[in-house]
């Protein structure tokens, strides 16, 4: 049984999905596609930055969902679906995209005001995240407890393979990160973030966003969805559009996602879209699973090939038009 995963933010860089769009006419309509629903050249961002426009959050949210639902239309018009779809943080719009719960238009207009809403719920430099190693969460929690002294922090993503993020106000997840080490983290890693997602902090932005996701126009998607909230596969569009809810300023339970996909009799994983990240934690959650990603080209015959398909070549590459 085969999953598609997608990756969230953190996974972007100038020119990503450039080799898609020049390859494959389907990728190439996809970011036609995205300009056009945004109103600017989304795609020129993506593939000539400069970076600093790419990596503002209200760019790489459209940017990274483009790029993602590119490489799966690519797999889709060749027959590889999934049984089931799921996403870290962001991802999981794309997830919907793939399991037709909304629109790819409306989910790129969508995520881009939920960038602009998160990074405006909390002051420039007021918020931080840092990812903790090596220690378990309830380690980390009692670290974050222990270190809000009435601010905010707490877990904010459960990756799985011993990494657990936390997030809130700036100077009590410093604290917090130093409490980790001394009940026995490895390591506390500063994350370069613009705002720190998934907590209470985010109260505010869920609150702004959930009326337009509560007005989408939704179907029943294909596939479940599992969702980072609780980990439980959505089967109907209104628990898929709950869970998008919630997930603003709630935990990210990768790892038990990962694991409900295992339950479900998931062996089989492809990362679709930029990046290999999850691919590695999914490697150390699930281990004896068959693994791959797919975001270039050239990662096109290893994923054919893995899911037990004929593979076909690309042929020459066309040049972009826009």
């Amino acid at each position: 049984m085969i999953a598609f995963l997608f990756p969230g933010q953190g996974a972007q860089r100038v020119g990503m999905g450039e080799e898609l769009a020049a390859a494959f006419p389907v990728c190439r309509q996809t970011f036609a596609e995205a300009d056009a629903a945004l109103g600017e050249p989304l795609s020129q961002v993506i593939f000539d930055g400069p970076e600093e426009r790419l990596t503002l959050t209200e760019n790489t949210q459209p940017a990274i969902v483009a790029v993602s639902i590119a490489a799966y239309r690519l797999l889709e018009s060749r027959g590889m679906t999934p049984s089931f779809v799921a996403g870290h943080s962001l991802g999981e719009y794309s997830a919907n995209v793939a399991a037709g719960t909304f629109g790819f238009a409306d989910a790129l207009r969508l995520v881009r005001q939920r960038g602009r809403y998160m990074q405006e719920a909390v002051p420039a430099g007021e918020g931080a995240m840092s990812a903790i190693l090596g220690l378990d969460l309830q380690g980390v929690s009692q670290a974050c407890r222990e270190a809000a002294e009435g601010d905010v922090v707490s877990p904010a993503n459960m990756n799985g393979a011993g990494q657990i993020v936390i997030a809130g106000g700036r100077d009590a997840v410093k604290r917090a990160g130093d409490l980790a080490k001394e009940l026995g983290a490895k390591r506390v890693v500063p994350l370069p973030v613009s705002a720190p997602f998934h907590c209470a902090l985010m109260a505010p932005a869920q609150d702004r966003l959930e009326p337009a996701l509560r007005a989408l126009a939704t179907a029943a998607p294909r596939v479940p969805i599992v969702a980072n909230v609780d980990a439980q596969p959505k089967r109907d569009a209104r628990a898929a559009i709950d869970a998008l809810v919630r997930q603003v300023s709630a935990p990210v339970l990768w790892e038990a996602v990962v694991a409900r996909l295992a339950a479900e009799g998931v062996t089989t994983y492809v990362e679709v879209g930029p990046g290999s990240v999850l691919s590695g934690l999914v490697r150390k959650i699930h281990r004896g699973a068959t693994v791959v990603n797919f975001g270039t080209p050239d990662d096109l015959e290893i994923v054919e090939r893995t899911l037990a398909l004929p593979s076909a070549s690309p042929g020459q590459p066309e040049p972009a038009k826009g």
